[in-house]
C-alpha cells in the first residue's frame, strides 16, 4: 500500500518521555510487519523528546511528528494521534513500553483471519527500568466470548486496560466516543469496544509493561503490581486514586469539584444504553454491573464527603462577599 493509505497506524502520545522514548521507538521500527505510520503527538513536553522525535522522522519516513502548543491532558493527545491516523488498523503505544519483533504481524494475522475479533492483543510481563524482568501479567480476561453480555461481564473485572494497546479494527474505534477525561478512560473505552466485538489474546509473551516512578500507575495506583495475586474483595482496598486519574486524562479539570466514582458509573450505564444490544443483553449487563461493583458504594458516599466542605465553603464565602457588598453600598433613601 502507499505511504498515504498504510494497513496500520501507530499512536503514541508523549509527554516528557526522553527516558525511553528511544527504546520505544526502536522497538516499533524493528517490528517484522513493516505497512505502518507512527504517529507521534507530543504533549507540549519541556525535555528532549522534541528532539529525539524530529531526528526519528527525519530518518525514516513512516514517522509523523506532531507537537502540541499546550499540554491536553492523556485523554486528548491519545485521541489526537486516532484523529490524525488513515490505517485500516490502528495501535495506541506508550513512550515506555517494549514489543517483541513479531507483535504486530501476529495481531495482524488473526484480524485478517477472522473478522469477529476487533481486538487483538498478547500475554505481557512488566519490565523494570532497565528493561529486566520483573514478572509475568497473568490476569485473564476472556473477552472473545461469542454474546456482549458476557464481554462485558468480563471487562468489568480488575486489569490494567494492557488490551488498549493491542492492534484495532479502526472501524470499531469511529463506533464509539473518543477516550473520555475521566477516571478508568481507557477501561470504559476497552468496555465499549468489547460490546462490539470480541477480543482475541496471543497466547505468547509479546508485550513488556515498563515499571517506573513516573508512570501514572506509579504515581496514582502504587500497588499495581500486586493486583495478579489479590482477590477481588481484597483489591476494593488498594483501588487506584481515580481523583488524579481524572485530573491526568484531562487537565482542564485540574481544582474543579470532580465527581470521578459517579461518574465511573453513569460511563458504564451509557455504555450498556448506547451500545447496539438486545433489551434481555441490556439487562444482563446491569446485572454484571450489580454484581461487579458491589462492595463500592462506599466510594459514591466517599465523592460526596470530599465535595461538601468545598461546597459549604464556596457558599459561605460567596454569603460574606455579598453581605460586604451590600454593607459597602446600602440602599438609597427614598424621598418621603
Amino acid at each position: 500500500m502507499s505511504r498515504n493509505q498504510p494497513r496500520l497506524s501507530i499512536g503514541l502520545p508523549v509527554y516528557n518521555g526522553e527516558k525511553f522514548l528511544k527504546e520505544a521507538i526502536d522497538s516499533l521500527l524493528a517490528q517484522t510487519f513493516e505497512d505502518f505510520e507512527l504517529i507521534i503527538s507530543d504533549n507540549a513536553s519541556t525535555d528532549k523528546t522534541e528532539e529525539i522525535c524530529r531526528a526519528y522522522a527525519e530518518q525514516d519516513q513512516r514517522i509523523c511528528y506532531y507537537r502540541n502548543d499546550t499540554n491536553i491532558g492523556c485523554a486528548g493527545n491519545f485521541n489526537r494521534v486516532l484523529k490524525l491516523s488513515s490505517g485500516e488498523y490502528f495501535k495506541w503505544a506508550a513512550h515506555d513500553d517494549l514489543h517483541s519483533p513479531d507483535f504486530i504481524k501476529k495481531c495482524v494475522e488473526v484480524l485478517d483471519q477472522d473478522p469477529t475479533i476487533i481486538l487483538c492483543h498478547s500475554q505481557a510481563y512488566f519490565i523494570d527500568e532497565q528493561g529486566n524482568f520483573i514478572q509475568n501479567y497473568d490476569i485473564k480476561v476472556k473477552a472473545d466470548a461469542l454474546k456482549p453480555q458476557e464481554r462485558f461481564h468480563e471487562l468489568l473485572t480488575k486489569h490494567l486496560c494492557n488490551q488498549c494497546y493491542g492492534v484495532i479494527r479502526a472501524s470499531a474505534l469511529k463506533k464509539i466516543p473518543p477516550m473520555g477525561g475521566y477516571g478508568n478512560a481507557d477501561g470504559i473505552l476497552l468496555l465499549r469496544l468489547g460490546i462490539l466485538g470480541r477480543f482475541y489474546e496471543i497466547p505468547e509473551y509479546l508485550f513488556f509493561f515498563r515499571s517506573h516512578p513516573q508512570q501514572s500507575m506509579s504515581m496514582f495506583f502504587p500497588n499495581y503490581l500486586l493486583l495478579t495475586n489479590t482477590n477481588q474483595k481484597s483489591f476494593l482496598s488498594m483501588l487506584p486514586d481515580f481523583y488524579a486519574y481524572t485530573v491526568w486524562f484531562d487537565s482542564a479539570k485540574k481544582g474543579q469539584i470532580l465527581f470521578p466514582h459517579w461518574r465511573i458509573i453513569w460511563e458504564y450505564i451509557l455504555s450498556i444504553w448506547r451500545s447496539p444490544l438486545s433489551l434481555n443483553e441490556r439487562l444482563c449487563c446491569h446485572r454484571s454491573l450489580h454484581q461487579q461493583l458491589k462492595g463500592t458504594e462506599y466510594l459514591l458516599l466517599k465523592d460526596l464527603l470530599i465535595v461538601l466542605p468545598r461546597l459549604w465553603k464556596g457558599w459561605r464565602k460567596a454569603s460574606i462577599d455579598l453581605l460586604q457588598k451590600s454593607l459597602n453600598h446600602p440602599f438609597p433613601t427614598l424621598p418621603l
